[in-house]
């Protein structure tokens, strides 16, 4: 398959303000969490709700027994388009496993990929040990989902197209395999770093999504606009929105604080499902 160039980011790191803390406002317009309507369906992952995951443990990497990814499969023979989740700084746990089911509900081959090989982060020093460790092997993280990709693309049910999307840690490494790993079809950025220099974001060549929130200290509204104004000015397809009096984290765990933040996040999630609804089918 193609592959980008190798020279991968540093990404503005957030992590020490952790993924569950307490950003819609598009790019340039702003609208209160407060206004959105609680009207359709949102995951029951997301609201602390969902039954216990439902898929299955896969090996995915070749020669490497330790790292361990979760497969979700929708019902009905396919194919179907595939997509791989990237989870948050702490590791693969139940939520994002949830997820995934929520998204092969929604007829998606879902690959929650593991970075970490196993493990998980159980504090916030555990949490930054494992970030830093992963962020220092950058060619490992992109062979990991450069094989997870390959593992979906082989699959029968699987139509070809692929997505890469993550929270936190995570939106910030879709980020940067969307500019340094093997060709995909979308990139949805949840909350995750960001760059905004036009000489990099050029090697995009794919639709990009993203929700963020205004109150996250560590990805600050104006440079989800910067970001926003450099993928429109390079007329790459993007669907950007930042979310008022919300934090950082508030997508994945609604539960956490349901009165401020269900009304942003089923706003988030039926702009993901339209979106990629649109680029991957």
């Amino acid at each position: 398959m193609a592959r980008r160039g190798t020279a991968f980011l540093v990404l503005v790191s957030v992590f020490a303000a952790g993924c569950t803390g307490k950003a819609p406002r598009q790019a340039e317009d702003v609208d209160s969490a407060a206004q959105l309507p609680i009207t359709s369906s949102i995951p029951a992952a997301i609201l602390g709700e969902a039954p216990p995951p439902r898929g299955e443990t896969v090996k995915y990497l070749t020669g490497d027994t330790m790292t361990r990814g979760y497969l979700s499969v929708p019902d009905g023979e396919g194919p179907f388009p595939a997509l791989i989740l990237i989870h948050e700084w702490n590791g693969l746990g139940d939520r994002v496993r949830q997820v995934a089911d929520a998204f092969a509900d929604q007829g998606y081959v879902a690959l929650a990929a593991d970075l970490y090989r196993g493990r998980t982060g159980s504090n916030r020093d555990e949490n930054m040990a494992l970030v830093n460790e992963t962020r220092g092997d950058m060619a490992a993280v992109i062979a990991n989902l450069d094989q997870a990709q390959r593992m979906l693309r082989d699959r029968p049910d699987v139509t070809g197209k692929v997505g890469v999307m993550g929270w936190c840690f995570g939106g910030g490494i879709a980020l940067s395999y969307a500019l340094g790993g093997e060709l995909h079809d979308a990139t949805p950025i949840v909350y995750g770093s960001l760059v905004d220099d036009p000489a990099e974001l050029a090697k995009l060549d794919h639709p990009i999504y993203g929700t963020f929130a205004e109150l996250d200290q560590g990805i600050p509204p104006e440079q989800v606009e910067r970001f926003a104004a450099a993928l429109a000015a390079l007329g790459i397809d993007n669907d950007i929105h930042i979310y008022d009096a919300v934090n950082h984290g508030f997508w994945l765990r609604v539960d956490e604080d349901r009165a401020v933040r269900e009304g942003p996040a089923r706003d988030a999630w039926e702009r993901l499902v339209g979106f990629l609804g649109r680029v991957l089918r």
